[in-house]
């Protein structure tokens, strides 16, 4: 049986950053730290939901190709962390070859933030 998309959604210009290390473990990211005049990458936002796990891919906006995935599975705030000083920005875990990292992710409009969280929530109801 082939599962069908249950959503999708495009987000244009989300903006990739390098995160600097954590201060602790308790203490929340700020997208401040991370230079955001300077980021490290460019592209666009698609968010695929199959079934229960909801896809997040950031795609080069020209040819398309992949830059990075998140598959969220189960709970999304272990995928996806806001930021304690902006709407726009969040912490997405990655995913490639079994091993995950962490980056910073943002958005230069706010509107395109809201629509990202708005999507997640509405997936994972």
């Amino acid at each position: 049986m082939v599962a069908v998309a249950a959503a999708v959604t495009m987000m244009h210009q989300a903006l990739v950053y390098k995160l600097p290390p954590r201060q602790s473990s308790s203490r929340a990211y700020r997208a401040a730290d991370w230079g955001l005049d300077k980021p490290l990458w460019k592209g666009r936002l698609k968010m695929t939901g199959r079934g229960k796990v909801c896809t997040v891919s950031l795609q080069d906006t020209a040819s398309g190709d992949v830059f990075a995935e998140s598959p969220i599975e189960g709970d999304p705030t272990l995928w996806v962390e806001s930021v304690s000083d902006s709407s726009r920005y969040f912490v997405l875990k990655i995913m490639n070859s079994g091993q995950h990292a962490f980056i910073g992710m943002g958005f230069q409009e706010r509107t395109d933030a809201f629509d990202f969280n708005v999507a997640l929530q509405d997936f994972y109801k």
